[in-house]
């Protein structure tokens, strides 16, 4: 059995929010350089909430698959609620076990919003 849900294969193999804003707020790059994997996050942010939020990158399936998770749910979202958002988190947002050498991949995204 995979470790993948189906939830992880809709969002990787569709990934909503992928691209770019028109002159986004604020943009933070990251990479996992183990893996290869890369996230760049970019939020456009109107009377302290988030409005808009895409993601261009590279990489797994979990990667990927948090990267568009992720992006849907800030969206609407203020920034001290961002600042609160963490590992556990992203880990129950994605709903899987996830192996030590998965856990980067999954917090990646995380990773460059907390660099926003």
């Amino acid at each position: 059995m995979s470790i993948y849900s189906e939830l992880i294969l809709d969002h990787y193999q569709h990934p909503r929010n992928f691209g770019k804003i028109d002159r986004p707020t604020k943009t933070a790059k990251v990479s996992n350089p183990l893996c290869g994997d890369e996230v760049e996050l970019c939020v456009k942010i109107a009377k302290g909430k988030v409005v808009e939020a895409k993601f261009k990158g590279k990489g797994c399936a979990i990667s990927i698959a948090s990267s568009s998770m992720l992006t849907q749910y800030i969206k609407n979202k203020s920034e001290l609620e961002l600042k609160n958002l963490d590992k556990e988190f992203m880990i129950k947002m994605l709903g899987i076990e996830l192996g030590v050498n998965r856990i980067k991949c999954a917090l990646l995204p995380l990773e460059a919003l907390k660099k926003l």
